[in-house]
């Protein structure tokens, strides 16, 4: 491509991605920095808050899975800019809830509705980025979620200091309003874009997955999940996103809590060094895409590619193993925050295996099938992690932690044995 790379249009969107990633990150985040003062309010014990993160992550789940079928129906902007809305609201809603229950069902709604962010994201990318380049525009979105991390302590803090915890879900909610009317005026698929150039075009569809039958009737979207269940790959993306995505949610979940309750940090002194690891985690990120990128312009295959990267970043995840034993709070910040900066190594080429395999048109169906397992699994390990903290402490539970990535690396490797376009029937 000729001129900087700001000019083109696919990195434009990338952008949009991260953003939208990012508020949605500081939505969800808002809870675990104003756990302490709900908490104390509301008399919530470490399992009752465990149980309401369990609350968003399986409704995130269910999320994904639904929103997966209503983005590839709907396609990307339409579908998008729906589920923003939604989760604005739901954000908003936070504000006005009372008691274990209130914020039990705020949570859920805020799950199910965030849940089309990834699905849809992903599905952008395939429809924008040629394969080379998927690496780093996921490294982008998942580079959103750190943002909204890093900000999220910082401006709910902030927000919470100078006036109350309620603040903290009023104002991030009202900035995804702002986002949608940005994307409304943005977002085109690269075949329809008014000002894209032809060679850029071209780019974009140079490697899309192609459908087998071209112009075939829509399928049913409740024979979808058990048609794609067929295939292995399926099986592994499953499998593996229900055992590993619950390390990088722990981080997310607990991390805030555990350093006020263990380490004694104040609610000022979390706004500021929590955010620490998140941005690490945005360096893993761009890290991540791009050294995935990077190897296969110098000549891998996308399969060794993206399967190596995996492996690195999981075994990097094992430095937080003795993250609750150290006794400096400042080290055992610096080994969590190289943790999730690993997990985030991992997932820039993790998340974009659904497209590397499947059709652009299903891209969202997978991607939501095996990003609803790895909600599952947070959901579930959240709540178990509630009550481990609450009997034994955190030491276990930063030791299952570590090693969630490991078992999700391996599961990749078994049953993916290929990374490469699959050749897909109709369902």
């Amino acid at each position: 491509m000729n001129g900087p790379w700001w000019r083109e249009k696919r990195w434009g969107i990338g952008v949009l991605l991260l953003l939208v990633t990012a508020v949605g990150s500081i939505d969800r985040q808002a809870m675990s920095i104003a756990a302490a003062s709900i908490k104390a309010d509301f008399h919530l014990s470490n399992t009752q808050y465990g149980a309401i993160a369990f609350a968003f992550f399986a409704a995130y789940g269910i999320g994904q899975l639904v929103a997966g079928m209503v983005v590839d129906r709907l396609g990307t902007r339409r579908a998008l800019s729906l589920a923003v809305i939604w989760w604005s609201i739901a954000a908003i809603l936070h504000a006005v809830a009372r008691g274990f229950w209130g914020f039990f069902g705020a949570r859920a709604m805020l799950g199910l509705t965030e849940g089309a962010n990834y699905p849809a994201a992903i599905k952008a990318i395939a429809e924008w980025f040629p394969r080379a380049e998927r690496s780093m525009a996921t490294g982008l979105v998942t580079a959103g979620t750190g943002i909204g991390l890093i900000l999220a302590p910082p401006v709910v803090g902030v927000l919470i200091y100078y006036f109350n915890w309620h603040m903290a879900f009023i104002v991030p909610g009202v900035a995804g309003f702002a986002w949608v009317w940005w994307w409304n005026r943005r977002y085109h698929l690269p075949e329809h874009h008014p000002t894209i150039t032809a060679e850029e075009r071209a780019l974009a569809l140079r490697d899309r997955v192609s459908s087998v039958a071209a112009g075939e009737a829509p399928r049913s979207p409740w024979r979808t999940w058990a048609h794609y269940l067929r295939y292995r790959e399926t099986w592994g993306l499953v499998l593996a996103r229900f055992a590993g995505d619950g390390a990088f949610y722990f981080f997310a979940v607990w991390l805030p809590l555990y350093m006020q309750s263990e380490r004694g940090f104040s609610v000022l002194n979390v706004a500021w060094l929590v955010a620490i690891p998140f941005v690490f985690a945005d360096i893993g990120s761009l890290a991540g895409g791009w050294a995935g990128q990077r190897l296969i312009r110098r000549g891998w295959t996308v399969d060794r590619s993206r399967k190596t990267m995996i492996w690195a970043g999981a075994l990097g995840v094992l430095v937080a193993w003795p993250v609750s034993i150290v006794a400096d709070w400042w080290f055992a910040l610096l080994l969590a925050s190289l943790a999730i900066a690993s997990i985030q190594v991992k997932s820039a080429s993790l998340f974009p295996l659904a497209a590397d395999l499947f059709p652009a048109r299903d891209v969202a169906t997978v991607w939501g099938m095996s990003g609803a397992a790895g909600a599952g699994g947070a959901a579930l390990f959240q709540w178990a992690f509630g009550w481990l903290i609450d009997a034994y402490g955190y030491n276990p539970v930063f030791v299952i932690v570590s090693l969630m990535c490991i078992v999700q690396a391996a599961l990749v490797s078994i049953l993916i044995p290929r990374i490469a376009p699959l050749e897909v029937k109709p369902a």
